[in-house]
């Protein structure tokens, strides 16, 4: 039987590697800027709701 990866390494403990979008998601400070807008004006809109 053939070992695929390298034990005691990064990958060897790994279950799940994150796809090119998730990683472009996490590293974009424009992609979190947009996000924390979009978040921003969801607690506004409740907020304003219960006002």
């Amino acid at each position: 039987m053939k070992v695929k990866y390298t034990p005691y390494t990064q990958l060897a403990e790994a279950w799940m590697q994150p796809g090119p979008f998730a990683k472009f998601t996490r590293t974009c400070v424009l992609w979190q800027i947009v996000k924390f807008a979009a978040y921003n004006l969801k607690i506004i809109k409740v907020v304003a709701k219960g006002h």
